[in-house]
């Protein structure tokens, strides 16, 4: 086996630079904990950017892969497969009343490209609200409703129109939708890599009736939060609000890379075949996975435990932060300093956590599994990290 320098030596001689990279190379991962090739051990509170919601390599979904594996790796959606097809019901079982359909795709920017797509042609419009401060994904639809300028700003020839509303800011939207050009409105419940902010219940309540009445269509972006990460499968239960299209990823394959569209029934009736495709979206050995991890947070009635693991880490961390944000296992803490010199401290202490775009807010994505021991050796690792940096004067 490489070693940690050898790994990153030939990464940094082979790939093109589009990662700011941890200076680590790991190799092995169980429960919450993740191994370098070092042998140092790390407690997990990043989970790979908010995918691995049952720790790493859980039994059960190593397991459906290894079987699905060795029986049957992949074939396109030209065939049936009972794997995906008991996907497809596990999801559905979830899903808000009305989306029963499902569309799997393998990242989420495919899952909003998807979503756009579907909005464009079941309303024959072409712009696209999105809010400030909200991440979509990189791909060119997709990226087009990412807000960020630094992104978008090379491509602005080629992307689809989209407007940007302030985050909160209904009379925005009401007067781009008065319009009757716009197809839908796409939004994060959590603008997670924002820094954890949250939309207030009333704003998107407001927002499905502002889509309703003019026959715009509401997309709820769950990439992050779905699949129970912040204690119901989709968001929009917290909110008793049905958008007309969730999207999924992240999570859902707990670590298998897959997503997923849930599809109003009304938008699904206009579908029609060859309106959509993708030739990895629900293969086998993401559906196993699908499947997996939808009954072990069912079986184990992990949803529930979203919200005790929140609560027990704010309980500890309140004294040592300005602000606790977020719901359940999507986390935001907000530092009166900047954080990142706090997240390289937390990582000398064998702990992962990640940042976000404010330079004062970190975010924790550990998974639904997460104990309450661990939640204090989190706990006791930051307030050592801060004392460190503050002894240091760095930040």
């Amino acid at each position: 086996m490489m070693t940690t320098d050898e790994t990153i030596a030939l990464e940094h001689a082979l790939e093109i630079p589009t990662y700011n990279k941890m200076p680590m190379a790991l190799v092995r991962g169980e429960g919450r904990y993740v191994y370098d090739a070092d042998g140092a051990a790390y407690l997990d509170f990043y989970g790979g950017h908010c995918v691995c919601i049952l720790g790493h390599c859980p039994p059960k979904v190593v397991r459906a892969v290894q079987r699905q594996a060795g029986e049957l790796m992949f074939y396109s959606n030209v065939a049936h497969s009972p794997v995906r097809a008991a996907a497809a019901q596990a999801v559905v079982n979830l899903a808000p009343d009305a989306l029963g359909n499902v569309f799997f795709a393998n990242s989420g920017s495919e899952a909003n490209e998807t979503a756009l797509k579907l909005a464009r042609t079941y309303t024959g419009r072409s712009e696209v609200v999105a809010l400030s401060g909200g991440f979509h994904g990189r791909t060119l639809g997709a990226l087009a409703t990412t807000h960020k300028p630094a992104y978008r700003q090379p491509y602005l020839d080629v992307l689809p129109q989209t407007h940007f509303a302030p985050h909160g800011d209904l009379t925005k939207v009401a007067d781009l939708l008065a319009s009757g050009d716009v197809a839908a409105v796409i939004l994060e419940a959590i603008q997670s890599i924002a820094g954890m902010r949250m939309a207030p219940v009333d704003y998107l309540r407001q927002l499905r009736d502002l889509c309703t009445t003019h026959g715009t269509v509401l997309i709820l972006d769950e990439v992050q939060t779905g699949v129970g990460r912040t204690g119901t499968f989709s968001m929009s239960e917290h909110y008793g609000v049905t958008p007309d299209l969730i999207t999924m990823a992240k999570s859902l394959g707990a670590g298998v890379p897959v997503s997923a569209v849930l599809v109003h029934d009304d938008i699904a009736a206009t579908v029609e075949s060859g309106d959509q495709g993708s030739t990895f979206g629900g293969g086998m050995l993401a559906m196993a996975a699908v499947k997996a991890t939808v009954d072990q947070i069912v079986d184990q009635q992990l949803m529930a435990r979203a919200e005790a693991i929140h609560s027990h880490l704010a309980d500890h961390v309140n004294p040592l932060v300005a602000e606790v944000r977020g719901k359940g296992c999507l986390i935001g803490l907000a530092l009166d300093r900047p954080v990142a010199p706090v997240i390289d401290a937390l990582r000398e202490r064998g702990v992962l956590v990640g940042g976000s775009a404010d330079p004062h807010v970190m975010r924790l994505m550990p998974p639904l599994t997460t104990t309450d021991a661990e939640i204090d050796s989190f706990a006791l690792a930051l307030e050592a990290s801060l004392d460190a940096v503050q002894t240091a004067g760095v930040g």
